[in-house]
């Protein structure tokens, strides 16, 4: 029993703890930065991103010397032939003997220790000309990476006012199917004592079930938007409780300088250029030869004896003998290389790479006039979205005065059911109107942060 008192208690305080954290108020900070910690594109992106400084350093790595360390030991023949040889894909054997008039079966022990050094130590800028374009990646992911923040942040924002607003709408049509009740039971008390005519009590039987299929609208609408917001935050759904703080006041509108310039669409479409210019230059490096320097030293064993092309029986098959270095080489040397044909069969990669380079410039100015479109039109929403935050209180207060006007009349037997419906109506969409008034101003100030890519415009206007 009392074991059972102590899990129900532990699953009662385990509930209210839930359903406290569920009833927190999500704020328009915290939404961002869980949206922007969850969201898989981001996280995705910043993956990219870390992955491509991970190949400026492998670039510059790539300019180290060619070191290889090889040894060997093997036992077989040594008989040697008179002709051309030419190991085709790596397949001759490097026996080597004297040259007897006939095969034998001689066999030992052999071992070969090798060396090698090789340096492309000047190749007229193609290692550094790799490690700019890998650099340039690296920047390209970076800002792909930052843009996706800011665009997110955008969206995120955007979502969070839309299902605020929604929320706002929500509450009008409750307050409308509210009064819709009230005057209907009242027109049914009438109509039950014969004040009125009967059929005003079906028509108010009407208006309420229309104030019922607009909530249901409004309330489909809501989960909608809720449904957005949950996405684009990366978490599971659940019920939501917006800060008011937007509902209160509106933004104070500045008018700063915008620098469309920096805007993190614009730097990322610009990188995209960068990448290609430098690909480009990378390509032309191919047109110059590469100057090496190579090294190589090399130990040699064999249980092959001195003698052994005029005493054939002067060898040994004993292992340490024939593994044993007996004779050392060593070589150094600077070359050079050159394909003459190489920069014929370039010319067209890098005039390829030139023409992408102009593609993407082009889609640069496309962007750049459209965020400076954008930008004009956020002026123009703010200024409107002004305007109708000021004449709403007017709306509301004549709709309220006109209703309350024709409720009167129509107790009084002085007007019909009509021009009550109509001024419910005229209320109802004041309401509205009223509600979602400061939502207006806000989002056209973040149409205007979006436009100059710097969302401290509007997150500076945060609590």
């Amino acid at each position: 029993m009392f074991n059972k008192c102590v899990l129900l208690s532990v699953l009662v305080s385990t509930f209210i703890s839930f359903n406290s954290f569920a009833q927190k108020t999500l704020t328009l900070k915290n939404a961002i930065a869980i949206g922007i910690e969850n969201y898989g594109t981001i996280k995705a992106k910043a993956q990219y991103a870390a992955a491509s400084t991970l190949s400026v350093e492998q670039a510059k790595r790539e300019n180290l010397p060619n070191i290889n360390f090889g040894a060997q030991q093997v036992y077989g023949t040594v008989n040697g032939q008179n002709g051309p040889l030419y190991g085709f894909s790596g397949l001759g054997v490097a026996s080597a003997g004297p040259v007897f008039s006939q095969q034998n079966n001689n066999a030992a022990f052999g071992a070969l220790y090798l060396t090698n050094i090789n340096w492309d130590f000047y190749a007229f800028g193609k290692a550094r000309e790799k490690v700019k374009s890998a650099q340039a990646i690296a920047i390209r992911d970076t800002k792909d990476w930052q843009q996706e923040i800011f665009q997110h942040k955008i969206k995120l924002t955007a979502a969070y006012l839309n299902l605020l607003a929604a929320k706002q709408i929500t509450h009008s049509y409750e307050n409308n199917l509210e009064r819709a009740d009230t005057f209907r039971r009242l027109v049914m008390i009438r109509a039950i004592n014969g004040l009125i005519a009967g059929v005003d009590s079906s028509q108010a039987n009407a208006e309420y079930s229309a104030a019922k299929i607009l909530l249901i609208k409004a309330k489909d609408f809501e989960e909608e938007q809720s449904a957005q917001l949950t996405q684009l935050l990366g978490v599971s759904a659940q019920h939501y409780i917006l800060d008011s703080f937007f509902v209160s006041r509106i933004p104070a509108i500045l008018q700063d300088t915008i620098v469309v310039d920096k805007h993190p669409l614009l730097q990322y479409y610009q990188s995209r250029i960068n990448v290609s210019d430098e690909q480009s230059r990378y390509y032309k490096t191919a047109y110059y030869p590469a100057f090496t320097v190579v090294g190589v030293l090399q130990g040699r064993g064999s249980g092959f004896n001195s003698d052994y092309a005029t005493n054939p029986s002067d060898f040994t098959k004993n292992y340490w003998t024939g593994i044993s270095p007996t004779r050392t080489n060593y070589l150094l040397g600077v070359g050079f290389t050159w394909n003459i044909t190489q920069p014929y069969r370039v010319s067209q990669q890098v005039r390829a790479q030139n023409i992408i380079s102009k593609g993407l410039q082009e889609e640069y100015g496309l962007i750049s006039e459209q965020i400076k479109t954008q930008l004009q039109l956020s002026e123009s929403k703010i200024k409107n979205a002004l305007a109708n935050y000021h004449e709403a209180p007017v709306q509301v207060k004549a709709a309220t005065d006109a209703y309350v006007q024709k409720s009167v009349l129509y107790q009084n037997g002085l007007t019909n059911l009509i021009d009550v419906t109509q001024a419910l109506y005229t209320l109802t969409r004041a309401e509205t109107d009223r509600d979602i008034a400061n939502n207006n101003v806000w989002q056209a100030l973040l149409l205007k942060a979006a436009a100059a890519g710097d969302f401290s415009l509007f997150e500076s206007q945060l609590p």
